[in-house]
């Protein structure tokens, strides 16, 4: 797929499907990361803690997130990097998440043969509560 620059508009969106996260997912993100928190790993201490049970790691949220909407290849974009992520809930074991993603603006970049894209993140979970939040900036080719 190839959409370009100018092919984005202000106001775009669109949406993932859900995905349930599971206590797999938390071990295997901990091991990868070397986050052993207790606050993911430890149920009974969690239990003496605000929310009686154990979270799953705000990166394993983001990189679920931004997986989730990542279902097409744009041969011409490529991700510049992203802004003001924020870890709005706690996400549990068993929540199901589903990713919505918004085009905020459109500006040019230093490269004239690029664009720079914002895109809005939100992820919410399965009772339509915002848990995550950031901008995703995509530098994307201009047409020739």
């Amino acid at each position: 797929m190839k959409k370009y620059y100018e092919e984005f508009e202000p106001g775009q969106t669109r949406s993932t499907t859900g995905r349930t996260i599971t206590e797999t997912d938390i071990i295997l993100h901990a091991g990868q990361t070397g986050d052993f928190f207790p606050h993911h790993m430890d149920e009974e201490w969690c239990k003496t803690q605000p929310f009686k049970r154990r979270i799953a790691h705000g990166t394993l949220i983001f990189c679920i997130a931004i997986g989730q909407t990542a279902g097409e290849i744009n041969e011409v974009s490529m991700t510049y990097g992203y802004d003001r992520l924020r870890f709005i809930r706690p996400v549990f074991i068993g929540d199901t998440l589903r990713t919505e993603v918004t085009i905020k603006s459109k500006n040019e970049h230093k490269r004239p043969e690029y664009g720079l894209v914002v895109e809005q993140v939100h992820t919410y979970n399965q009772h339509l509560e915002l848990v995550m939040a950031c901008e995703h900036l995509l530098l994307v080719e201009k047409t020739r």
